[in-house]
């Protein structure tokens, strides 16, 4: 087994596929790292606006023969189930993580990326001296690469090693994702919030729909568990409490991810260049967290291709980052504060009905332009 490669990919989600992709594709050895074994689900929105559809369909990275569901509309309930609808001008589409990883892992695979499954990266250091990194993997084996890529989600044990300032704080949020059959529209995503969170619905392929849920820690710990927590807090917007009577739920239990943190990170930390939710993640449904990783990690294969010295790499990915995402991000936090309480989402329910050009620039403003 190979122990050096030009390109390590740490994480192989969908920034770190759409990188190692188009790494291999550019003639680089490429090892992609990645914990869990393909195909599987993750706590995961699973909207794309159509930002993001020409690359993906240019590099075959759509599963091909699947009735994906176009997205046009988007609707917003209060803590009331009051609710209030506006047409989504770029719209987007649904696709789940388990189909859409699985495919672009094969793509990767095609190009000659080394896949290394069920294995995770417990530290990376850089020797300034011999200008390259040692990875030191689960199973004891060391690695060293010239390029790190760190695309490892929204929270990882790299995080600590690296010491990244976020990673320090507790976050009060957790993630709670399930897949349904329900007699919803297939054409619009949306956003019905609760006391203390807000939960996104849109169709996936294979007439199933995605439900996603932004919870408190400390509320799952006053009811004491996922079940109880639902129903004494979703359930009380009629719209959740109707979806989760009325829908057949199809896994055994649900995919869950504790300590949801939106602080700002850093695009480069140590000389590794961060792409996806390692780098920043945006609030759920106010912006486009599936795009954002796809074309960030778009970006930092092709500041890595483009050459030049290590410090051009860093500055072009970084710069180029900055430019796109880093304001969306901000606008994303900001947003947040309109979901998840009575008054708030009574506020925001409000403005979108009456005063829907404010609304469509928010969504425009978190959204970007179609690459």
């Amino acid at each position: 087994m190979d122990t050096h490669s030009d390109i390590i990919v740490v994480g192989g989600g969908l920034a770190g596929l759409v990188s190692a992709y188009l790494l291999a594709k550019g003639n680089q050895s490429v090892i992609l790292i990645e914990k869990k074994q393909y195909p599987f689900h993750r706590v995961c929105g699973e909207y794309i606006s159509n930002e993001a559809r020409n690359f993906l369909e240019q590099e075959k990275l759509l599963p091909s023969g699947m009735d994906l569901p176009s997205i046009s509309k988007f609707e917003f309930s209060d803590t009331a189930g009051r609710s209030a609808e506006i047409p989504l001008d770029l719209g987007g589409f649904g696709i789940s993580r388990y189909a859409l990883d699985e495919h672009m892992y094969h793509r990767a695979l095609e190009v000659g990326v080394d896949v290394r499954q069920g294995i995770q990266v417990e530290d990376v250091v850089f020797d300034e001296v011999a200008d390259q990194f040692q990875i030191t993997l689960s199973d004891h084996q060391e690695l060293t690469s010239k390029h790190v890529l760190g695309t490892f989600g929204k929270r990882s044990k790299l995080d600590k090693a690296l010491d990244r300032d976020f990673i320090k704080k507790r976050s009060p949020f957790l993630g709670v994702k399930y897949h349904i059959k329900t007699d919803l529209p297939r054409d619009l995503v949306a956003l019905h919030n609760f006391s203390g969170g807000y939960c996104g619905v849109n169709a996936v392929e294979d007439e199933r729909f995605n439900l996603c849920y932004l919870g408190s820690r400390d509320q799952l710990r006053d009811a004491g568990s996922i079940p109880a927590m639902e129903q004494q807090f979703l359930w009380k917007n009629p719209k959740l409490k109707w979806i989760f009577q009325e829908s057949e739920f199809l896994f055994e239990k649900p995919e869950v991810i504790n300590e949801i943190n939106f602080d700002p990170k850093a695009p480069v930390e140590g000389h590794i260049l961060m792409a996806g939710d390692a780098a920043g993640l945006i609030t759920p449904l106010c912006g486009n967290g599936m795009a954002i990783a796809i074309q960030s990690g778009k970006l930092a294969a092709e500041a890595i291709l483009e050459g030049g010295g290590r410090k051009k790499i860093e500055v072009n990915y970084a710069t180029r980052w900055t430019e796109l995402f880093r304001r969306r991000l901000w606008i994303g936090r900001k947003v947040q504060w309109l979901f998840g309480s009575p008054k708030t989402s009574a506020f925001t329910r409000r403005l979108i009905s009456n005063v829907p050009l404010a609304a469509d620039q928010i969504i425009r403003n978190t959204h970007g332009q179609p690459f």
